[in-house]
Protein backbone atom coordinates (compact mmCIF):
# COMPACT_ATOMS: atom_id res chain seq x y z
CA UNK A 1 0.00 0.00 0.00
CA UNK A 2 1.19 3.48 -0.80
CA UNK A 3 2.46 5.85 1.79
CA UNK A 4 -0.32 8.71 1.45
CA UNK A 5 1.22 9.40 5.08
CA UNK A 6 4.56 11.21 3.45
CA UNK A 7 2.81 12.51 0.29
CA UNK A 8 2.08 15.72 -0.32
CA UNK A 9 -0.18 17.53 -2.58
CA UNK A 10 1.57 17.60 -5.83
CA UNK A 11 2.61 13.75 -5.15
CA UNK A 12 -1.54 13.41 -5.19
CA UNK A 13 -1.92 15.03 -7.99
CA UNK A 14 0.66 13.35 -9.88
CA UNK A 15 -1.52 9.88 -8.86
CA UNK A 16 -4.55 11.98 -9.94
CA UNK A 17 -4.28 12.93 -13.12
CA UNK A 18 -2.71 11.04 -16.21
CA UNK A 19 -2.48 13.33 -19.51
CA UNK A 20 -0.98 10.01 -21.42
CA UNK A 21 2.51 10.06 -23.09
CA UNK A 22 1.13 10.64 -26.71
CA UNK A 23 -0.53 13.80 -25.82
CA UNK A 24 0.88 16.74 -27.50
CA UNK A 25 2.68 19.33 -25.30
CA UNK A 26 0.00 21.95 -24.76
CA UNK A 27 0.66 26.03 -26.17
CA UNK A 28 0.99 28.93 -24.06
CA UNK A 29 0.18 32.27 -25.50
CA UNK A 30 -3.12 34.15 -26.75
CA UNK A 31 -4.07 32.08 -29.86
CA UNK A 32 -2.00 28.94 -29.44
CA UNK A 33 -4.52 26.69 -28.92
CA UNK A 34 -4.35 22.95 -30.13
CA UNK A 35 -7.35 20.39 -31.61
CA UNK A 36 -8.41 17.52 -29.35
CA UNK A 37 -11.48 15.41 -29.16
CA UNK A 38 -14.63 18.39 -27.37
CA UNK A 39 -14.55 17.36 -23.86
CA UNK A 40 -10.81 16.14 -23.54
CA UNK A 41 -8.55 18.27 -22.69
CA UNK A 42 -5.20 17.33 -21.17
CA UNK A 43 -4.05 18.85 -18.06
CA UNK A 44 -3.09 22.29 -17.83
CA UNK A 45 -5.30 23.30 -20.86
CA UNK A 46 -9.09 24.56 -20.97
CA UNK A 47 -11.55 23.98 -24.11
CA UNK A 48 -11.89 27.73 -25.32
CA UNK A 49 -13.93 26.53 -28.17
CA UNK A 50 -15.34 22.95 -29.41
CA UNK A 51 -12.62 20.88 -29.55
CA UNK A 52 -9.93 23.24 -29.64
CA UNK A 53 -7.67 23.51 -26.04
CA UNK A 54 -5.30 26.66 -24.70
CA UNK A 55 -3.50 26.66 -21.64
CA UNK A 56 -3.39 30.42 -19.88
CA UNK A 57 -0.55 32.30 -21.11
CA UNK A 58 -0.12 33.76 -17.07
CA UNK A 59 0.72 30.68 -14.44
CA UNK A 60 -2.36 29.36 -13.05
CA UNK A 61 -3.17 30.00 -9.27
CA UNK A 62 -3.57 26.60 -6.93
CA UNK A 63 -6.91 25.45 -5.56
CA UNK A 64 -5.70 27.36 -2.35
CA UNK A 65 -4.96 30.74 -3.91
CA UNK A 66 -8.38 31.24 -6.54
CA UNK A 67 -10.72 33.48 -4.34
CA UNK A 68 -12.66 34.89 -7.27
CA UNK A 69 -14.74 38.16 -6.11
CA UNK A 70 -18.06 38.24 -7.45
CA UNK A 71 -19.80 40.81 -8.95
CA UNK A 72 -22.84 39.73 -8.44
CA UNK A 73 -25.30 42.25 -6.67
CA UNK A 74 -27.77 40.26 -4.64
CA UNK A 75 -29.64 40.78 -1.55
CA UNK A 76 -28.47 39.43 1.56
CA UNK A 77 -30.13 38.59 4.79
CA UNK A 78 -28.25 37.27 7.35
CA UNK A 79 -29.69 35.48 10.12
CA UNK A 80 -28.05 35.54 13.34
CA UNK A 81 -30.89 33.92 15.19
CA UNK A 82 -33.38 31.05 14.29
CA UNK A 83 -36.73 32.30 13.66
CA UNK A 84 -37.75 29.25 16.07
CA UNK A 85 -35.79 27.99 19.16
CA UNK A 86 -34.09 24.90 17.63
CA UNK A 87 -32.73 21.36 19.14
CA UNK A 88 -29.31 20.37 17.80
CA UNK A 89 -29.69 16.47 17.58
CA UNK A 90 -25.70 16.30 16.41
CA UNK A 91 -23.60 18.05 18.65
CA UNK A 92 -20.51 16.24 20.76
CA UNK A 93 -20.08 19.32 22.89
CA UNK A 94 -20.00 18.10 26.76
CA UNK A 95 -21.23 21.10 28.94
CA UNK A 96 -18.99 21.98 31.87
CA UNK A 97 -18.38 23.99 34.99
CA UNK A 98 -15.34 26.06 32.47
CA UNK A 99 -17.65 26.00 29.32
CA UNK A 100 -21.18 26.68 30.96
CA UNK A 101 -21.73 29.98 31.49
CA UNK A 102 -20.48 30.92 28.34
CA UNK A 103 -22.25 28.79 26.28
CA UNK A 104 -25.71 29.31 27.47
CA UNK A 105 -24.73 33.14 26.55
CA UNK A 106 -23.97 31.66 22.90
CA UNK A 107 -27.42 29.66 22.62
CA UNK A 108 -29.16 32.08 23.57
CA UNK A 109 -28.40 34.23 20.97
CA UNK A 110 -28.78 32.15 17.77
CA UNK A 111 -32.02 30.49 19.58
CA UNK A 112 -30.50 27.18 20.16
CA UNK A 113 -32.64 25.86 22.71
CA UNK A 114 -31.48 22.25 23.45
CA UNK A 115 -28.04 21.14 22.85
CA UNK A 116 -27.69 17.00 22.41
CA UNK A 117 -24.02 15.40 23.13
CA UNK A 118 -23.93 12.60 21.60
CA UNK A 119 -20.81 11.15 22.87
CA UNK A 120 -22.44 10.14 26.18
CA UNK A 121 -20.19 6.98 26.83
CA UNK A 122 -20.97 3.97 29.08
CA UNK A 123 -23.71 3.44 31.36
CA UNK A 124 -21.13 5.19 34.32
CA UNK A 125 -20.21 7.91 31.80
CA UNK A 126 -23.49 8.84 31.36
CA UNK A 127 -24.31 9.61 35.16
CA UNK A 128 -21.75 11.32 35.25
CA UNK A 129 -22.66 13.61 32.88
CA UNK A 130 -26.17 13.92 33.33
CA UNK A 131 -25.77 14.88 37.44
CA UNK A 132 -23.54 17.64 36.24
CA UNK A 133 -26.39 19.01 34.06
CA UNK A 134 -29.10 18.93 36.62
CA UNK A 135 -27.46 20.51 38.67
CA UNK A 136 -26.20 23.27 36.93
CA UNK A 137 -29.32 25.43 37.08
CA UNK A 138 -29.86 24.72 33.30
CA UNK A 139 -31.39 21.12 33.22
CA UNK A 140 -33.21 22.31 30.33
CA UNK A 141 -30.75 23.34 28.06
CA UNK A 142 -28.77 20.11 27.39
CA UNK A 143 -29.51 16.07 26.91
CA UNK A 144 -26.84 13.28 26.10
CA UNK A 145 -27.04 9.84 24.31
CA UNK A 146 -25.03 6.91 25.09
CA UNK A 147 -23.04 4.63 23.30
CA UNK A 148 -22.35 1.38 22.82
CA UNK A 149 -18.51 -0.64 22.79
CA UNK A 150 -18.37 -2.83 19.95
CA UNK A 151 -15.47 -4.84 21.24
CA UNK A 152 -16.09 -8.12 21.52
CA UNK A 153 -18.74 -8.17 19.14
CA UNK A 154 -20.62 -11.71 18.52
CA UNK A 155 -18.34 -13.45 21.86
CA UNK A 156 -19.90 -15.03 24.37
CA UNK A 157 -22.28 -12.38 26.55
CA UNK A 158 -21.61 -9.68 24.15
CA UNK A 159 -25.14 -8.96 23.84
CA UNK A 160 -26.24 -9.35 27.24
CA UNK A 161 -23.67 -6.91 28.09
CA UNK A 162 -24.13 -4.51 26.20
CA UNK A 163 -27.73 -4.57 26.11
CA UNK A 164 -27.91 -4.87 30.07
CA UNK A 165 -25.21 -1.29 29.88
CA UNK A 166 -27.45 0.74 27.47
CA UNK A 167 -30.37 -0.06 30.20
CA UNK A 168 -28.45 1.39 33.15
CA UNK A 169 -27.78 4.08 30.62
CA UNK A 170 -31.02 5.42 30.25
CA UNK A 171 -31.76 4.79 33.86
CA UNK A 172 -28.69 7.50 34.12
CA UNK A 173 -30.49 9.39 32.12
CA UNK A 174 -30.01 9.47 28.74
CA UNK A 175 -32.11 10.16 26.02
CA UNK A 176 -30.99 7.78 22.98
CA UNK A 177 -28.54 5.83 21.45
CA UNK A 178 -25.45 7.56 19.05
CA UNK A 179 -23.61 4.73 16.41
CA UNK A 180 -20.01 6.51 15.25
CA UNK A 181 -18.52 5.53 11.89
CA UNK A 182 -16.29 3.03 13.29
CA UNK A 183 -19.18 0.40 12.86
CA UNK A 184 -19.20 -0.81 9.25
CA UNK A 185 -15.64 1.04 8.86
CA UNK A 186 -13.53 -0.08 11.24
CA UNK A 187 -14.98 -2.18 14.56
CA UNK A 188 -14.05 -5.58 14.47
CA UNK A 189 -16.23 -8.73 15.72
CA UNK A 190 -14.54 -10.77 18.53
CA UNK A 191 -13.16 -13.32 15.52
CA UNK A 192 -11.52 -10.73 14.04
CA UNK A 193 -13.74 -10.13 10.68
CA UNK A 194 -15.45 -6.69 10.02
CA UNK A 195 -18.54 -5.91 11.86
CA UNK A 196 -21.06 -5.10 9.59
CA UNK A 197 -23.83 -2.78 10.19
CA UNK A 198 -26.80 -5.21 9.49
CA UNK A 199 -24.46 -8.12 11.11
CA UNK A 200 -27.39 -10.33 13.22
CA UNK A 201 -25.30 -10.18 16.50
CA UNK A 202 -26.11 -6.78 16.96
CA UNK A 203 -29.77 -6.63 16.96
CA UNK A 204 -30.14 -6.94 20.40
CA UNK A 205 -29.10 -3.61 20.46
CA UNK A 206 -31.49 -2.31 18.23
CA UNK A 207 -34.07 -4.32 19.53
CA UNK A 208 -33.40 -2.78 22.86
CA UNK A 209 -33.20 0.93 22.04
CA UNK A 210 -37.28 0.51 20.59
CA UNK A 211 -38.46 -1.08 24.03
CA UNK A 212 -36.49 1.63 25.95
CA UNK A 213 -38.30 3.74 23.67
CA UNK A 214 -35.24 5.84 22.55
CA UNK A 215 -34.03 6.94 19.07
CA UNK A 216 -30.20 5.70 17.55
CA UNK A 217 -29.06 8.26 15.76
CA UNK A 218 -26.44 6.34 13.60
CA UNK A 219 -23.34 7.62 11.66
CA UNK A 220 -22.61 5.15 8.51
CA UNK A 221 -19.95 5.16 6.14
CA UNK A 222 -19.00 8.86 4.79
CA UNK A 223 -19.53 10.97 1.77
CA UNK A 224 -19.89 9.23 -1.50
CA UNK A 225 -16.83 10.76 -3.03
CA UNK A 226 -14.53 9.97 -0.12
CA UNK A 227 -14.79 6.46 -1.95
CA UNK A 228 -14.14 7.49 -5.25
CA UNK A 229 -10.43 7.60 -6.47
CA UNK A 230 -8.25 11.01 -5.80
CA UNK A 231 -8.49 12.25 -9.06
CA UNK A 232 -9.12 15.82 -10.75
CA UNK A 233 -13.31 14.93 -11.18
CA UNK A 234 -13.83 14.40 -7.28
CA UNK A 235 -15.48 17.40 -6.29
CA UNK A 236 -13.32 16.69 -2.39
CA UNK A 237 -10.66 16.68 -3.67
CA UNK A 238 -9.38 19.08 -1.54
CA UNK A 239 -10.45 17.68 1.47
CA UNK A 240 -9.04 14.18 0.81
CA UNK A 241 -5.71 15.93 0.26
CA UNK A 242 -5.61 17.30 3.42
CA UNK A 243 -7.48 14.60 5.31
CA UNK A 244 -5.61 10.93 4.92
CA UNK A 245 -8.33 9.53 7.34
CA UNK A 246 -11.25 10.52 5.03
CA UNK A 247 -9.63 7.92 2.24
CA UNK A 248 -11.79 5.17 1.71
CA UNK A 249 -11.35 4.41 -1.47
CA UNK A 250 -8.08 1.97 -0.70
CA UNK A 251 -8.40 -2.04 -1.56
CA UNK A 252 -10.29 -4.07 1.06
CA UNK A 253 -12.27 -1.11 2.17
CA UNK A 254 -16.00 -1.33 1.91
CA UNK A 255 -17.64 0.39 -0.75
CA UNK A 256 -20.20 3.31 -0.28
CA UNK A 257 -22.82 0.82 -1.79
CA UNK A 258 -21.41 -1.84 0.86
CA UNK A 259 -22.47 0.20 3.76
CA UNK A 260 -25.20 1.70 2.57
CA UNK A 261 -26.86 -1.24 1.67
CA UNK A 262 -25.92 -2.68 5.21
CA UNK A 263 -27.15 0.29 7.02
CA UNK A 264 -30.39 0.33 5.16
CA UNK A 265 -31.65 -3.09 5.23
CA UNK A 266 -30.71 -2.97 9.31
CA UNK A 267 -33.19 -0.13 9.52
CA UNK A 268 -36.23 -2.92 7.83
CA UNK A 269 -34.85 -5.47 10.09
CA UNK A 270 -35.96 -3.63 13.13
CA UNK A 271 -38.87 -1.34 12.27
CA UNK A 272 -40.20 -1.08 15.68
CA UNK A 273 -37.04 0.66 16.94
CA UNK A 274 -36.65 4.87 15.61
CA UNK A 275 -33.11 5.58 13.28
CA UNK A 276 -32.27 9.04 13.18
CA UNK A 277 -30.06 8.86 9.79
CA UNK A 278 -27.26 11.21 10.76
CA UNK A 279 -25.96 13.28 8.14
CA UNK A 280 -29.02 12.66 5.80
CA UNK A 281 -27.39 9.61 5.48
CA UNK A 282 -25.05 10.73 2.93
CA UNK A 283 -27.97 10.64 0.76
CA UNK A 284 -28.34 14.79 0.23
CA UNK A 285 -26.30 15.04 -3.06
CA UNK A 286 -28.99 12.01 -3.91
CA UNK A 287 -32.45 12.97 -2.73
CA UNK A 288 -34.78 10.77 -5.26
CA UNK A 289 -32.33 7.99 -2.68
CA UNK A 290 -33.28 9.97 0.17
CA UNK A 291 -36.89 9.74 -0.50
CA UNK A 292 -37.02 6.05 -1.51
CA UNK A 293 -35.50 5.29 1.69
CA UNK A 294 -38.25 7.77 3.77
CA UNK A 295 -41.00 5.95 1.53
CA UNK A 296 -39.87 2.18 2.34
CA UNK A 297 -38.54 2.84 5.99
CA UNK A 298 -41.30 5.10 8.23
CA UNK A 299 -39.01 4.26 11.40
CA UNK A 300 -36.33 6.19 10.00
CA UNK A 301 -35.65 10.38 9.89
CA UNK A 302 -32.95 12.43 8.68
CA UNK A 303 -31.11 15.14 10.47
CA UNK A 304 -28.86 17.48 8.31
CA UNK A 305 -25.18 18.55 10.27
CA UNK A 306 -22.69 18.74 7.79
CA UNK A 307 -24.48 18.69 4.65
CA UNK A 308 -25.71 22.25 4.06
CA UNK A 309 -23.43 22.20 1.47
CA UNK A 310 -25.79 19.81 -0.82
CA UNK A 311 -29.16 21.89 0.43
CA UNK A 312 -27.70 24.79 -0.81
CA UNK A 313 -26.61 23.93 -4.00
CA UNK A 314 -30.24 22.82 -5.42
CA UNK A 315 -32.52 24.78 -3.48
CA UNK A 316 -35.44 24.51 -5.40
CA UNK A 317 -35.24 20.49 -5.39
CA UNK A 318 -34.24 20.35 -1.38
CA UNK A 319 -37.56 22.60 -0.59
CA UNK A 320 -39.57 20.72 -2.55
CA UNK A 321 -38.20 17.44 -0.36
CA UNK A 322 -37.77 19.57 2.93
CA UNK A 323 -41.97 20.23 2.14
CA UNK A 324 -42.49 16.87 0.95
CA UNK A 325 -40.75 15.14 4.06
CA UNK A 326 -41.40 17.93 6.87
CA UNK A 327 -42.30 15.62 9.66
CA UNK A 328 -38.95 13.70 8.71
CA UNK A 329 -35.86 16.07 9.28
CA UNK A 330 -34.58 17.23 12.25
CA UNK A 331 -31.98 20.04 12.66
CA UNK A 332 -28.37 19.54 13.44
CA UNK A 333 -25.09 20.76 13.18
CA UNK A 334 -22.40 18.03 14.49
CA UNK A 335 -19.27 20.61 15.28
CA UNK A 336 -20.08 23.03 17.73
CA UNK A 337 -19.11 26.65 16.19
CA UNK A 338 -21.67 28.99 16.85
CA UNK A 339 -20.30 31.20 14.11
CA UNK A 340 -21.15 28.86 11.53
CA UNK A 341 -24.66 28.18 12.59
CA UNK A 342 -26.20 31.45 10.96
CA UNK A 343 -25.17 29.45 7.29
CA UNK A 344 -27.74 26.86 8.29
CA UNK A 345 -30.37 29.91 9.40
CA UNK A 346 -29.80 31.54 6.29
CA UNK A 347 -30.03 28.42 3.66
CA UNK A 348 -33.42 27.71 5.51
CA UNK A 349 -34.90 30.39 6.11
CA UNK A 350 -34.27 33.17 3.33
CA UNK A 351 -34.16 32.79 -0.40
CA UNK A 352 -30.78 34.22 -0.98
CA UNK A 353 -28.68 33.51 -3.83
CA UNK A 354 -25.11 32.58 -4.65
CA UNK A 355 -23.50 33.12 -0.66
CA UNK A 356 -20.65 31.46 0.48
CA UNK A 357 -20.78 28.23 2.29
CA UNK A 358 -18.39 28.56 5.45
CA UNK A 359 -15.48 25.68 4.54
CA UNK A 360 -14.22 26.08 1.20
CA UNK A 361 -12.50 22.42 1.89
CA UNK A 362 -16.11 20.87 2.09
CA UNK A 363 -17.65 22.91 -0.77
CA UNK A 364 -16.03 25.32 -3.44
CA UNK A 365 -19.18 26.09 -4.75
CA UNK A 366 -21.84 28.68 -3.51
CA UNK A 367 -25.11 28.28 -1.69
CA UNK A 368 -28.48 29.68 -2.26
CA UNK A 369 -31.44 29.93 0.33
CA UNK A 370 -34.86 27.20 0.23
CA UNK A 371 -36.77 29.77 1.79
CA UNK A 372 -38.81 27.28 4.05
CA UNK A 373 -42.48 28.14 5.26
CA UNK A 374 -42.93 28.52 8.54
CA UNK A 375 -44.82 25.29 9.18
CA UNK A 376 -41.55 23.63 8.20
CA UNK A 377 -39.49 25.44 10.06
CA UNK A 378 -40.67 24.81 13.15
CA UNK A 379 -41.24 21.17 12.36
CA UNK A 380 -36.81 21.16 11.31
CA UNK A 381 -35.74 23.37 14.16
CA UNK A 382 -37.86 21.21 17.22
CA UNK A 383 -41.28 19.76 16.63
CA UNK A 384 -39.62 16.32 14.95
CA UNK A 385 -37.07 16.02 17.36
CA UNK A 386 -39.39 16.71 20.15
CA UNK A 387 -41.55 13.71 18.58
CA UNK A 388 -38.60 11.59 18.21
CA UNK A 389 -36.83 11.82 20.93
CA UNK A 390 -39.37 12.05 24.04
CA UNK A 391 -36.86 12.39 26.82
CA UNK A 392 -35.66 15.63 25.26
CA UNK A 393 -36.56 18.78 27.40
CA UNK A 394 -39.77 20.33 26.45
CA UNK A 395 -39.52 23.78 28.17
CA UNK A 396 -38.95 26.95 26.20
CA UNK A 397 -40.74 26.07 23.17
CA UNK A 398 -43.66 27.45 21.37
CA UNK A 399 -46.57 25.35 21.92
Amino acid sequence: MRNWRLMGAAALGAIAVSIGAAAPEPQRGRGRGQAYPPGQCPAGTTEVRPGMCQAPELPPPSILDYKPRSTLVTKARLVPRARYPFVDIHSHTAVTAANIAQMIQEMDAMNLRVLVNLSGGGAAAVAEKVAFIRGSGHADRFAVFANVNWRGAGGAGWAGAAVADLERAVRNGAVGLKVAKDLGLSARKADGTRLRVDDPVLGPVWEAAGRLDIPVIIHTAEPQEFFSPLDYENERWLELALFENRRNFMPGQPTFDDLMGERDRMFAAHPNTRFINAHFGWYANNLPRAAKLLDELPNVVMEVAAVLYDFGRQPRAAREFFTKYQDRVLMGKDSYQPSEFPYYFRVFETDDEYFDYYRNYHAFWKLYGLGLSDEVLAKLYYRNALRVTPGLPKAGFPR
